[in-house]
C-alpha cells in the first residue's frame, strides 16, 4: 500500500521502513509532527497479518501522539514505532539493538519508549545504541508509565462522570474495564480504592481471575463486556474497541479509558453522541505516561510536579466537555480542534 494514499496518512513528516538481516528486525517509524519538539512516541512489538496493517497502526498512533503531546502542553510532537514481530517469541537483544540502530539514525527527531509488546527491559537494551529513548526510570526508580498512564485515567474518568452524570463521587459508581493489563489494572485498584464497583474482563484469564479476587469484582467474558449494566465504559486494551455494533449494546452513559484510537471510525465519535454517551478523546485520558517520561528528560525533575501535571487532565477535558455541550460538537471534535490549534502554532 502506498504510504501517500493511505487514509490514514495526514501530512506526515516522515515515515521509515526499517529491516536487519541478521536480526530479522522488520520495522516502521512514522513521524507525524515536530513544530513543538522532536517525535516521541512508544514502540509497539506485534505479529500484525501484514505489512499494510502495521503502516495503519503506526500512521494512527503517530498522529495521535501528536495531538497527545499537544493537549497535555509538552514541548513535544508526535511519533511511533513499531516492529513485525511475536514479542513472546522474536524478541531478542540483537533485535531490539538494531531497532536502536534504526532509531539513531533519525538523529534524535524520534523519541521512543515502552508500548504494547516492549518493557523497559527492552529499552535498556535499545539504549545501548542510542541515547534517544524515554522511560528509563529517574533516580533509580523504575521508567514503567503505567502508574501515571493509569492516574490520568483515573482523572479524565472524574472529569467525564461529572460532566456525563452529573456527580462528584466515584462511590458505588458501576465501571467496566476491558482489559486488566498494566494499566488497566493500575486503574482499576484506583476505582476500587474510590468506593466504584467493577467488573473486569481480559483475555488472559488467570491474570483476570486474581485481580478480580483481589477487588472482590464482577468478571465477564471479552465478547459481553459491552453488555454489562454499567455507568462507565473503560477501553484498556487494544485500540478500535468502539465500533458501531458496541456503541449500539453500550449500557453505559460514559466512555473512558487508556487504550489507544479507541474508534474504530471516526464517525463513531457521531453514534455515540447521537446515544447520549460522552465520550473521552482517548488521547486526552491517556497522556499521563508520555507526561512522566517528559518530566523524565528535566532536569528539575520532582514527582509532585508531575503527578500536578498529569491531574491537569481533568481541567482539560473541563474545557473540552463545555466546548463541545456549548456548541454542539462531539468531544472527539472539539479535542482535535483544539489540538490542532496548540501544535500548529508551535
Amino acid at each position: 500500500m502506498l504510504v501517500f494514499d493511505h487514509p490514514e496518512f495526514d501530512h506526515h513528516q516522515q515515515v521509515v521502513f526499517g529491516s536487519d538481516e541478521a536480526s530479522g528486525l522488520r520495522a516502521i517509524i512514522a513521524i507525524h509532527d515536530t513544530h513543538r519538539g522532536p517525535a516521541l512516541g512508544g514502540l509497539r512489538i506485534f505479529p500484525y497479518a501484514s505489512e499494510a496493517d502495521a503502516l495503519t497502526d503506526v500512521l494512527r498512533l503517530s498522529r495521535g501522539m501528536t495531538y497527545k503531546s499537544a493537549l497535555a502542553d509538552l514541548p513535544l510532537g508526535g511519533g511511533k514505532a513499531v516492529i513485525i514481530a511475536d514479542p513472546r517469541r522474536d524478541k531478542r537483544p540483537e533485535l531490539l539493538r538494531a531497532m536502536g540502530r534504526l532509531i539513531d539514525s533519525l538523529s534524535g527527531h524520534y523519541i521512543t519508549a515502552e508500548d504494547s509488546g516492549s518493557s523497559e527491559a527492552d529499552m535498556q537494551i535499545i539504549a545501548e545504541r542510542t541515547d534517544h529513548v524515554g522511560g528509563l526510570g529517574h533516580n533509580g526508580r523504575s521508567g514503567d508509565p503505567s502508574p501515571f498512564t493509569a492516574h490520568g485515567v483515573f482523572c479524565a474518568l472524574k472529569s467525564a462522570v461529572r460532566h456525563g452524570l452529573g456527580r462528584d463521587d466515584l462511590g458505588e459508581l458501576r465501571v467496566a474495564i476491558q482489559g486488566v493489563g498494566h494499566v488497566g489494572a493500575h486503574l482499576a485498584r484506583q476505582l476500587h480504592e474510590a468506593g466504584a464497583q467493577l467488573v473486569l474482563t481480559d483475555v488472559d484469564r488467570d491474570a483476570l481471575g486474581r485481580l478480580a479476587d483481589e477487588l472482590d469484582a464482577e468478571v465477564s467474558a471479552p465478547e459481553s463486556i459491552a453488555d454489562a449494566e454499567v455507568d462507565v465504559f473503560a477501553p484498556c486494551a487494544m485500540g478500535a474497541a468502539l465500533t458501531p455494533a458496541v456503541v449500539e449494546r453500550l449500557k453505559a452513559r460514559v466512555v473512558c479509558g487508556a487504550a489507544n484510537n479507541q474508534l474504530a471510525e471516526p464517525d463513531v465519535a457521531r453514534l455515540l453522541r447521537e446515544r447520549g454517551i460522552l465520550y473521552t478523546p482517548d488521547y486526552v485520558a491517556n497522556a499521563g505516561g508520555v507526561i512522566e517520561i517528559a518530566w523524565q528528560r528535566r532536569e528539575d525533575y520532582r514527582r509532585e510536579d508531575v503527578m500536578a501535571h498529569i491531574e491537569g487532565i481533568g481541567a482539560t477535558l473541563d474545557e473540552i466537555f463545555r466546548r463541545a455541550e456549548r456548541e454542539g460538537l462531539s468531544p472527539a471534535q472539539v479535542a482535535d480542534d483544539l489540538a490542532r490549534e496548540r501544535f500548529r502554532a508551535g
